[in-house]
């Protein structure tokens, strides 16, 4: 539907076919997503082994899993809510946790001190508990899009941006793209800061259906806390065009030097320890 409403080509146009192209060669994909180019801005090598060498991991973050499978428990929600049925109650969302998180935990998952497969289901029970009982479970406007994925060339001389936003969303005031995240503590304003390149990106891939309704732009964050006593937090931020400008400049430069072959670690002591190529990493030699 999305796709439609933006008249987005389907395939590459010859004016910016060399980018994709040589992305498809680079990295066995023909497009840049942004996990890919923070991956690179946090350890160059890191996106070497994922990317280029698509070395399997050596382990899955369990917070990862969780989250994933979280997200497809509220992804459910709102897919009923986009298809006019109603909800799913509070027992089909755990089993969708559940489904999702054998799937997403299959292989070598580290759990942190404390956790197991058992004491995450019951956190998430709660934290589904919190958003089924919190208005930002309701549908706050016109439902556009559910997890919708959509790419274009938006970064000049870089290949297309693919982008997969969570919810798309026209309010009375706005055209509102929404990410759900789960976090250990609520978030300040460092936090939203630095969640912001992505949505500022994926803000403009959506930007000529904002156009076409004649609507301003509007970010959304909702954060589900993973406490005792889970909480559900909206953050708002309207997109500033020199941040745009910014973020894609960010782009041109990450992407410059992955056609370089500019790869190197990038030790720290909050990066390696959730980093899955650890022992990948000891063995580089340049």
């Amino acid at each position: 539907m999305i796709r439609t409403l933006l008249r987005l080509p389907p395939g590459e146009s010859s004016r910016t076919e060399n980018p994709n192209k040589l992305a498809r060669r680079l990295i066995d994909r023909d497009y840049l997503s942004y996990s890919s180019i923070s991956t690179y801005q946090r350890c160059p090598l890191r996106f070497y082994f994922a990317y280029v060498a698509q070395r399997e991991p050596e382990f899955k973050p369990s917070s990862l899993a969780f989250g994933g499978a979280v997200h497809a428990a509220i992804e459910l929600h709102f897919r009923r809510l986009f298809e006019a049925a109603d909800p799913p109650g509070h027992d089909e969302l755990v089993d969708t946790y559940e489904r999702v998180w054998q799937f997403e935990a299959a292989g070598s998952i580290r759990f942190n001190n404390g956790e197991s497969e058992a004491s995450l289901k019951d956190l998430a029970a709660r934290m589904l508990t919190a958003f089924q009982g919190s208005n930002v479970s309701l549908a706050d406007g016109e439902l556009l899009g559910v997890e919708e994925e959509l790419r274009a060339r938006i970064v000049e001389s870089c290949p297309d941006i693919l982008g997969r936003i969570d919810l798309i969303t026209v309010t009375p005031a706005a055209l509102r793209i929404t990410d759900f995240k789960t976090s250990r503590s609520a978030w300040g304003e460092s936090k939203i800061q630095e969640s912001a390149p992505q949505q500022l990106l994926y803000s403009e891939l959506v930007k000529p259906l904002a156009e076409a309704c004649g609507k301003p732009m509007e970010i959304e964050w909702i954060v589900l806390t993973r406490g005792k006593q889970p909480a559900v937090h909206r953050h708002m931020l309207t997109p500033d065009p020199r941040e745009i400008a910014r973020i894609k400049a960010v782009v041109q430069r990450v992407w410059q030097a992955i056609v370089a072959g500019s790869f190197f670690p990038s030790p720290s002591a909050m990066n390696c320890a959730t980093c899955p190529f650890q022992n990948a990493c000891k063995r580089w030699e340049g």
